[in-house]
């Protein structure tokens, strides 16, 4: 079954301590329901840096990045379907979805 990486930009809609524990009570339920589709539940990163054959940019460009999650769907669009949910789509969160090449290494 293919892989799909999710990768989080932006950040969600959490203004207070109490929306951040409401946002992790909703994204660990979003999580949980989907079952064995989550490969790795993935993980939150702070600052990033860009590397490109000009130098190291701070900041991560224009729409950094903020996690990741891999999750395992019979196709794109039944992996955009279980996506669709995500509590990170709130505030300015987005979520950028590629499948997994499989390559021999």
């Amino acid at each position: 079954m293919p892989k799909f990486l999710l990768i989080y930009h932006g950040k969600p809609d959490i203004q207070s301590p109490e929306d951040g524990a409401k946002h992790m009570q909703a994204w660990n339920a979003w999580s949980s329901g989907l079952g064995a589709a989550v490969v790795d539940p993935g993980l939150p990163v702070g600052l990033s840096k860009t590397i490109t054959v000009g130098g190291v940019e701070d900041g991560g460009g224009s729409n950094p990045a903020s996690g990741m999650t891999v999750l395992q769907a019979d196709n794109m669009d039944d992996a955009i379907a279980l996506a669709r949910n995500c509590p990170h789509l709130s505030g300015t969160g987005t979520i950028e979805i590629a499948e997994a090449m499989e390559l021999e290494m």
